[in-house]
């Protein structure tokens, strides 16, 4: 018999439930009537986002290991960076971040923040964020924070710690079913590491919802994003003790917005930036949310998704990206707002 759902330990980090509203505006703009957004955007700590979330669980295991610094890596522009920055400024805990790239980043946007919150920032050159020597570096900077007396704690969310961030997203999906008069079509969100994605489809697997979580990949192919969606789906429900058929049919991944690479806005990303903000009062993050309704404007275009479904949209944040990206958003608005 199994034992039953099991509760996840968390520090209280973030505004949580975050709402769910209608986007008449937003909706009709693309052609989806009914349009509702899940605003993560509004978690709170570190300008919100889908990050605290997933950081709230991490963190709590963090802190009952003992540990007083937390060592994790991603992009220059991460908002999983910023946002572990701003939790650990929020519990006074040393926060070493391995950022890829050369370090001639400008410092604007996320990266801005990193330094507003005191993390130590490190960069390896790499694009590549499963590259062996991203994990080699992270440690060899954990070790130097043991030796230096303190009591690191490392997350690399394509790594061990994958899991449990699945895990902690599965409450996203709880909120959904309980904020939702009746359940949509489909979930639409970005995919950078899938995470988000992969709780969703634990949530949903477990009460029997048929929803379909369509994960628009930002960063990789659907070759190599979706299997990785499936299985943290598949271990997050173990850790929770979850009864979940993780269906595969109801995950959907596309990755035709990914160009013109990861961390990168591109024609389709800034027009429905601009179609957000015009028609929605909303502030996407060019390179992340504005792929991801770029994704779901082409497939309500094609035809893949039917005008009249239901479709929840989650604004998982980003805010900061925007701005590191002010001068091509500029451009891209034109002379617009003087029309």
């Amino acid at each position: 018999m199994s034992p039953g759902p099991i509760t996840l330990e968390r520090l209280r980090l973030a505004h949580l439930p975050t709402p769910l509203e209608p986007a008449p505006g937003l909706g009709a703009a693309i052609g989806c009537p009914g349009l509702l957004l899940k605003r993560e955007d509004l978690s709170g700590l570190g300008l919100g986002g889908n990050k605290p979330r997933q950081l709230e669980v991490l963190l709590a295991e963090a802190k009952a290991e003992g540990a007083d610094t937390i060592v994790t890596t991603a992009g220059a522009q991460s908002n999983f960076c910023r946002a572990t920055a701003a939790a650990c400024a929020v519990l006074g805990w040393r926060c070493i971040l391995l950022l890829r790239g050369d370090g001639t980043a400008e410092p604007a946007g996320n990266l801005l923040l990193d330094r507003l919150f005191g993390a130590e920032l490190h960069w390896i050159d790499t694009t590549d964020p499963y590259a062996d020597a991203v994990q080699v570096r992270l440690d060899q900077l954990e070790q130097a924070a043991r030796d230096a007396g303190g009591r690191p704690w490392q997350i690399r969310l394509p790594g061990r710690t994958g899991a449990l961030a699945a895990a902690a997203a599965v409450s996203l999906a709880d909120e959904l079913l309980a904020q939702w008069a009746e359940p949509p079509g489909h979930v639409c969100l970005a995919a950078g590491s899938g995470l988000t994605a992969a709780g969703l489809l634990a949530g949903f697997g477990a009460t029997g919802v048929a929803t379909q979580v369509l994960a628009i990949s930002v960063q990789q192919p659907e070759s190599f994003i979706r299997p990785l969606i499936l299985r943290r789906a598949e271990e997050a429900a173990g850790l929770l003790g979850l009864d979940a058929g993780i269906d595969p049919s109801r995950l959907v991944v596309d990755d035709r917005f990914i160009a013109p690479g990861y961390g990168l806005s591109s024609p389709a990303s800034l027009e429905a930036l601009g179609v957000a903000g015009r028609a929605g009062g909303l502030v996407l993050d060019p390179a992340y949310t504005a792929k991801a309704l770029a994704g779901l404007i082409g497939r309500l275009g094609e035809g893949s998704i039917e005008a009249g479904a239901g479709v929840v949209f989650v604004h998982t944040g980003g805010a900061p990206g925007f701005f590191a990206q002010s001068a091509a958003i500029a451009r891209s608005l034109g002379d617009s707002a003087l029309s």
